[in-house]
């Protein structure tokens, strides 16, 4: 079972997710952009969100240490690798290689690249450094791009693999080394197969908190670059997540640009959850932010009224929705999503 969907972080005059300068650009400090079909499209990386992500996990879980040996091109840095004792571990993956043993695990976090809905051209901002400068000094120069968009990526979280470490079976390397997996077992993890591979499971009552802490978490994202000039809102202005079995997103085209106006297309929507209605097990949930795209939030409630009357969908503030999701997983209310 999967957790998928999509979210969408309404970034005004931000600059959240910096580029590499070229030399050509001189002393300018670009955004993260792209073009296709001629026109420009803003973009936040992969690697950037689960960042931020990752940053945002509350004080209360204890991030797992990082290693740093070597130096100059030999130079490595990985975590403890110890997903049985650190929640960041579990979600986001690791591979920790030492002179003596390699140990990986592949996130149970998917995230597609958060790329701008509609083309949206960067603004170059202009500053000067002339503080203190000797009398007759010239000021210093500096630039930096900024831009106002929405920024949609798509996501997946594996609910199977969530507090699973894989130790046997087909993966690259297994996830802890022998004495780990002692150590796991005397802290109350079992030995257990799941889609034919043979590793260590968490006790379900720690896989249902950790995934309630993901979720509380994404509701209260903060981050990114360029905080002291461009601080803003980085929590999901929309988010939509769906129990699916199988690993396809059937969500990606809900929101499009229209004559330059990014729009929410209710039609759209139901003709995914229709098709894929076999394979959907449960209720959508779809946090939208008021405020966020306008009116078109009250149009959807009204376009989708029956779904939500049916208990299919339902339609709320993203803290709200992502609150009382972890709420019902938390309290094994769907304990099938956990189990193979």
């Amino acid at each position: 079972m999967y957790l998928t969907g999509q979210a969408v972080l309404d970034i005004q005059a931000g600059a959240p997710n910096n580029g590499r300068g070229t030399a050509d650009q001189g002393n300018v400090t670009p955004v993260k952009q792209h073009r296709t079909g001629g026109k420009t499209y803003p973009y936040g990386s992969a690697q950037w969100w689960r960042r931020m992500l990752r940053d945002s996990l509350p004080d209360t879980e204890t991030a797992s240490p990082v290693i740093v040996n070597g130096k100059d091109s030999k130079q490595q840095s990985y975590t403890s690798g110890r997903p049985d004792r650190h929640t960041d571990d579990d979600l986001f993956g690791y591979m920790a290689a030492t002179k003596t043993a390699q140990h990986m695990r592949n996130s149970v976090l998917s995230t597609g690249t958060f790329v701008s809905i509609a083309p949206e051209r960067p603004t170059r901002d202009f500053g000067t450094m002339s503080r203190d400068l000797p009398t007759g000094s010239n000021p210093i120069l500096h630039e930096h791009e900024f831009y106002t968009a929405a920024l949609q990526g798509d996501l997946r979280l594996d609910m199977l693999r969530v507090g699973f470490f894989e130790q046997e079976g087909k993966v690259r390397k297994a996830a802890l080394s022998d004495e780990a997996v002692k150590e796991a077992f005397q802290a109350g993890c079992v030995e257990a197969t799941r889609r034919g591979i043979s590793g260590v499971l968490l006790p379900i009552e720690e896989r249902r908190r950790r995934v309630g802490v993901l979720l509380r978490t994404m509701a209260a994202m903060h981050g990114g670059a360029n905080q002291a000039a461009h601080y803003g809102d980085r929590a999901p202005a929309l988010i939509l997540l769906a129990p699916i079995r199988g690993g396809n997103q059937p969500f990606t085209r809900i929101l499009a640009p229209v004559d330059g106006e990014i729009r929410f297309f209710a039609d759209t929507l139901r003709e995914e959850i229709e098709a894929w209605s076999d394979l959907i097990d449960g209720k959508i949930h779809l946090g939208w932010a008021p405020g966020f795209l306008g009116d078109q939030r009250e149009s959807a409630r009204a376009d989708l009224a029956d779904l939500i009357t049916a208990d299919r969908l339902v339609i709320g503030h993203p803290r709200v929705v992502l609150a009382d999701l972890a709420q019902s997983i938390e309290s094994g209310e769907h304990d099938t999503w956990l189990q193979d």
